[in-house]
């Protein structure tokens, strides 16, 4: 994806901002008939044909329908408060061949950047549930208790929708949970096909792979189980050295299109970091900033951006990955080495996507950050933002330790998400099976404390 840095040319650029897209897919087609062209900006121009199809799915609302989804959530809603947050920038929306079309997210976004708004929804009582949940054991944790270790058997299963699909072979990748960190052990339970391939522990986006004819009522799934324990961690920042570990040069470069060290970020690093020397002061300083000056947003699907790390610095916004990828980017602008870690946020209620952060210090070896949980909002308690920097709760299924890496066996076609994979990854001979044309359900079967 490193193309993603290479610029739309100007007259392109125009098209899309005025929502010409037919006319913008025309010219880039025409512009592709050219022999001459750098192979950068060739590929470059190839996925702006697909990343116009997606960012296009990603608004399916009309002005009708995005009007009639805020009248009919928010008690006494008005007229004037629409025209408003319209002209406020505060509903998500592009226009497409003249036509206004709203994100497909946008109510959420906006309860987000006006939680005022959230005393006049629906309250979600499962939430409040799971929330509660959540802060007992970080208290817990906090007033002294030791951290327990759990047993978790969970399943994901795949369903594609063959009305959708164009081709006759499906290739298919769901995540499956590694042995690292946190993680003790993981297996296999139950899988839908005789035949499969397991990726190796040590593969950073680690998957189990299945094939099938493409026929009606075809799944994929597959169950699993592995033990994890919760991360608590008393660190003395005057122990920490600058000490670099041989052979972890890799948690400290750049990885384009997104983990690049722009002048910007560079910038903003220096006036964070200001004169600490400390490794894991440092980072501390790093998670402050995005925790209390970031306010959580959903994201477009990522393939849309170009960077995401300066999207979240400049728009001050984002959701747990981008966050992610910004304290990743700048920890090692400062010097500290940082990585991805993410799979499932999975407790005994339900499993969703998530991701996190890993940041090294010696002696102390890796240690968790999570900048959307740890993230200041107005119901949150302060004593959560200070947990989640060094600490982690055990409610996690970690399939993934690195950003943007190769699946095994390699996909043919660009992936849905080409940076992560948590609710599966599918293909047929004929291309790519985007993520609207799958139904992706994660499971948790038994979720129990174990004494090791």
């Amino acid at each position: 994806m490193f193309f993603l840095n290479v610029p739309l040319y100007e007259e392109l650029e125009r098209e899309e901002k005025l929502g010409n897209f037919k006319k913008a897919k025309t010219m880039i087609s025409e512009k592709l008939k050219s022999e001459s062209l750098p192979s950068s900006l060739r590929k470059r121009l190839e996925f702006e044909l697909e990343r116009i199809d997606r960012l296009i799915k990603n608004y399916p609302f009309n002005e009708e329908s995005a009007r009639k989804k805020l009248f009919e959530s928010i008690d006494d809603f008005t007229e004037e408060e629409y025209h408003e947050l319209m002209a406020k920038g505060l509903l998500d929306y592009i226009v497409v061949e003249g036509e206004k079309k709203f994100e497909t997210r946008f109510f959420e976004n906006l309860i987000f950047a006006l939680p005022e708004y959230k005393k006049r929804t629906k309250k979600d009582e499962k939430q409040e549930e799971v929330r509660k949940f959540l802060y007992s054991r970080l208290e817990a944790l906090l007033s002294g208790d030791k951290p327990k270790t759990y047993r978790v058997n969970a399943e994901i299963e795949v369903k594609p929708a063959i009305e959708k699909i164009n081709g006759k072979h499906v290739r298919c990748w769901l995540p499956f949970p590694k042995v690292e960190a946190q993680v003790l052990d993981a297996k296999l339970i139950e899988v839908s096909h005789n035949k499969y391939f397991i990726a190796p522990n040590d593969a950073p986006h680690r998957t189990i792979y299945m094939e099938d004819e493409l026929k009606e009522g075809l799944k994929f799934s597959v169950r699993f189980e592995y033990v994890i324990r919760e991360q608590f961690n008393s660190v003395d920042p005057g122990k920490v050295s600058n000490t670099i570990v041989p052979g972890f040069s890799q948690y400290l470069q750049e990885k384009p299109p997104h983990i690049v060290f722009t002048p910007y970020l560079k910038n903003l690093t220096e006036e964070i970091v200001g004169n600490e020397t400390n490794p894991y002061l440092k980072a501390k300083k790093i998670y402050d900033w995005i925790t209390h000056n970031v306010r959580y947003s959903f994201m477009h699907p990522y393939a849309l951006y170009e960077n995401i790390p300066m999207f979240v610095a400049s728009n001050l916004r984002g959701d747990c990955g981008a966050q992610a990828s910004l304290f990743i980017t700048l920890c090692r602008i400062a010097g500290v080495p940082a990585r991805w870690q993410s799979g499932w946020y999975a407790n005994p209620f339900f499993a969703s996507p998530h991701d996190w952060t890993m940041f090294y210090v010696e002696p102390y070896g890796w240690l968790p950050a999570d900048l959307s949980f740890g993230g200041r909002r107005p119901e949150r308690p302060e004593w959560v933002n200070k947990f989640y920097f060094g600490n982690l709760d055990a409610f996690r299924m970690v399939a993934n330790s690195e950003y943007m890496a190769a699946l095994q066996p390699a996909k043919k076609y660009l992936r849905s998400d080409p940076y992560d994979n948590q609710v599966g990854e599918l293909e047929t001979e004929a291309g790519n099976i985007y993520n609207d044309a799958f139904d992706s359900e994660m499971k948790i079967i038994s979720f129990e404390e174990i004494s090791l």
